[in-house]
């Protein structure tokens, strides 16, 4: 288990990044079609973004798919408990808390170790903001310990339309060393706005928050390594 932190740590990013962020996605979602080969493999190998993982059947024809990845220099058995308690109203999820605030997610990340939330189970809810916003959420579809955490569409006004799935995937290395992969699927009714609403905004906006989760999971796991 890793070691508690100080009552003076503080992973979550400062208000000039949260700016920077909020810049970037413009950036994005006006250049986007010239960079989603970029952004959507984001630090993924070859191998990685190619290489099948646990939740890939749940969406087995996506029209969006994304791959991203980060090294982080600590063992999987590190990493795997700060996996576990993401989420609204639990451990968060280690990114921009400003800019998902100014969303209304009501976002609080943890900088320790909850242990109340780590005994997740198929079935759990992971919200993404307050329950009763009415926001979409995610259902824990697997879970493989210190390996995969497997998340599928579970709710929302368009959990009926569409498919979606999120898997965090540790591969270990050499020297103590994993590489956390995430990888997200989705498959969307083809008609009207939905290809602009979930590609062109949507798809750069989960870009730069998941990036910096990925960030605030390395930081965190790092500093509490052993």
């Amino acid at each position: 288990m890793a070691k508690p932190l100080t009552h003076t740590t503080c992973f979550d990013p400062p208000l000039h990044a949260e700016i920077l962020a909020a810049l970037a996605i413009g950036f994005l979602v006006v250049f986007g079609p010239l960079l989603r080969w970029w952004y959507r493999r984001w630090g993924a190998l070859n191998a990685e973004a190619q290489r099948a993982l646990p939740g890939d059947e749940l969406v087995p024809h996506p029209r969006l798919v994304t791959t991203r990845a980060i090294t982080i220099y600590t063992p999987a058995a590190d990493i795997w408990p700060w996996l576990v308690q993401i989420g609204q109203g639990r451990g968060g999820f280690y990114s921009y808390t400003r800019l998902e605030n100014l969303a209304g997610c009501n976002i609080h990340n943890a900088d320790h170790i909850i242990e109340d939330l780590q005994h997740l189970q198929v079935g759990d809810k992971i919200y993404l903001a307050p329950k009763e916003s009415g926001a979409p959420s995610f259902e824990v579809a697997a879970i493989y310990p210190r390996q995969a955490l497997v998340l599928r569409g579970g709710g929302g006004p368009s959990a009926a339309e569409m498919r979606t799935s999120w898997t965090f995937f540790l591969a270990e290395q050499i020297e103590g060393t994993t590489r956390l992969i995430a990888r997200y699927r989705m498959d969307y009714p083809p008609h009207g706005l939905n290809r602009v609403i979930w590609e062109g905004l949507l798809d750069p906006i989960f870009f730069i928050m998941e990036r910096c989760m990925l960030q605030g999971i390395r930081q965190r796991a790092e500093a509490t390594a052993g």
